[in-house]
């Protein structure tokens, strides 16, 4: 079973950066789609980022051009930095890798607020 631990949330103000990272417990960037979704209180979990399997990357609009997910094959990492933060980023942001057809695997999550 895979496991993901993630780290990097904390508090910033609007404009700022911060980087998360998610530390998978094995290698699973070849066959995995990797990324990270977010959920805001009393929202849905949405998709941030994602790298696919094969490489190709998958942005929100809201995201795009503010935030970069890249992956470390060496460490079994996927990050994802983020900057120009808004307000409206504030969220639990989770982890996951998934296989098509197959229940995906998540972090326990991590909390990003932005304060304006």
């Amino acid at each position: 079973q895979v496991q993901l631990v993630e780290s990097g949330g904390g508090l910033v103000q609007a404009g700022g950066s911060l980087r998360l990272s998610c530390a998978a417990s094995e290698s699973i960037f070849r066959v995995y789609d990797v990324g990270w979704y977010r959920q805001a209180p009393g929202s849905q979990r949405d998709l941030v980022a994602e790298i696919t399997s094969g490489g190709r990357t998958n942005y929100a609009d809201s995201v795009k051009g503010r935030f970069t997910i890249s992956t470390d094959n060496v460490k079994n990492t996927v990050y994802l930095q983020m900057h120009s933060l808004k307000p409206e980023d504030t969220a639990v942001y989770y982890c996951f890798a998934k296989i098509r057809g197959l229940t995906p695997y998540w972090g326990q999550g991590t909390q990003v607020t932005v304060s304006s």
